[in-house]
């Protein structure tokens, strides 16, 4: 399997939890290490859109895309298994605990999660603490300039 994550160039070459952690996000708190990584290259574009403006762009962007193996055993969590407002801005501690439960339970080095910003698609977070963690890997990376049209 193959998924997808947007990255400025300097960080295009690791597969870190760290800027996750360092303030938190929907699905982990501060302090817990997850990556982010999307279904496909569209919703890795919106997933980063959504906290930028056109004045913020960065026009250093590498779409990255990362190896799954096909045998690695991967979580799903259903929408009827979240709470009732787990796609609210801004998010609450409720996903934040699922996230930081995923990790420490360590169980499982991949959970898909659905997206907030498009509905019907799919966030692939992944646990870096997990020991299949090592048998993820980076396959590809390319620049990726944002369309100008999308800022009309």
């Amino acid at each position: 399997m193959e998924v997808y994550r947007l990255s400025r160039e300097k960080y295009a070459d690791q597969l870190s939890g760290y800027g996750a952690a360092l303030k938190g996000a929907r699905w982990n708190s501060q302090g817990t290490e997850i990556i982010y990584t999307a279904g496909n290259r569209s919703l890795a574009m919106a997933e980063v859109l959504v906290h930028l403006s056109l004045s913020m762009l960065p026009r250093d962007f590498m779409m990255l895309t990362i190896f799954l193996p096909d045998d690695l055993e991967i979580f799903h969590l259903n929408i009827n298994d979240l709470p009732t407002y787990w796609n609210s801005f801004p998010h609450g501690r409720e996903t934040q605990n699922i996230g930081d439960r995923f990790i420490i339970e360590n169980k499982y080095a991949v959970i898909k999660v659905p997206s907030v910003v498009t509905q019907g698609d799919f966030n692939v977070l992944i646990n870096p603490a997990h020991p299949r963690f090592k048998q993820i890997a980076i396959v590809n990376k390319e620049r990726f300039p944002f369309d100008h049209r999308i800022f009309r």
